[in-house]
């Protein structure tokens, strides 16, 4: 087989079609699933064993099982909950956090899980829910720490602005806060896991084919030595792109509760 040959057989760029696998399950009804989905339901029931063991196995003295969970736990309540709302509000907010925190990493995770292979945010309704709900919080916060028309005074005139300026300022102000947040809360999580799952692809779809080329006979064959090295290495980068997303997520989630809560910071 010459290697045109195998390249048109073996090799397959990844394509945006990936994203939108077809449905398996349920089809034809509201129900019907297809393959991104049934990784969304994986990693929430797995999620939901892991804390219902956590909380069962929960001692004096932790297992390395809880010792994890608890860390993880630690970095939301001490360097997100409390670090950015204080003590009193970050306990009262740290279940909201902890939530979409977890939530995050397990379907970011997913993508470099064996046999799943796809993050769950991946696609843009989840990313988009998860931000409709910071959006709705840290203004249902605000309007209640504030009320309707100190909150909107406090987002779209802020203090020690000149007064010709609110002409140009309070436009600025309002596309900020009630349009460019979730947008850009959705669009960083799904542009991430996007990107990582396409070179993910692209690097082991071209290690299969330079291995295929490697056993032909052909020089070229010996590129899935660096296309391997290479998908490893984004395999790495994407376990901490996982984490650092859902950190992220979780941070900014913070920030904008604590602006609603306190303006004047």
């Amino acid at each position: 087989m010459s290697a045109e040959e195998h390249s048109e057989d073996g090799f397959h760029a990844p394509e945006i079609g990936e994203f939108f696998p077809e449905s398996f399950l349920f089809v034809g009804t509201p129900f019907e699933m297809n393959r991104i989905m049934m990784v969304r339901l994986i990693a929430t029931v797995a999620v939901l064993v892991i804390f219902a063991l956590f909380v069962r196995r929960s001692r004096l003295v932790p297992s390395r099982f809880t010792s994890t969970v608890e860390l993880m736990l630690d970095l939301v309540r001490t360097q997100v909950a409390e670090q950015i709302l204080g003590l009193k509000d970050g306990r009262k907010y740290l279940p909201l956090l902890a939530t979409i925190f977890f939530m995050v990493f397990a379907l970011n995770i997913t993508g470099v899980i064996p046999f799943l292979n796809i993050g769950g945010t991946s696609v843009i309704g989840v990313p988009l829910l998860l931000a409709v709900v910071a959006y709705l919080t840290f203004i249902v916060v605000g309007v209640r720490a504030q009320g309707a028309g100190g909150y909107l005074k406090s987002n779209l005139f802020p203090p020690g602005v000149p007064k010709p300026l609110y002409v140009l300022v309070t436009p600025i102000e309002f596309a900020s806060t009630f349009i460019i947040r979730p947008f850009s809360l959705t669009i960083r999580l799904l542009a991430n896991l996007i990107a990582g799952h396409l070179l993910l692809v692209l690097c082991f779809s071209a290690t299969d084919y330079f291995l295929g080329e490697a056993l032909s006979g052909n020089a070229v064959g010996a590129f899935f030595l660096l296309t391997l090295v290479g998908g490893f290495a984004f395999t790495l980068f994407e376990v901490l792109v996982a984490v650092l997303q859902a950190y992220i997520f979780t941070l900014l989630t913070a920030v904008y509760i604590s602006g609603a809560l306190h303006p004047e910071h």
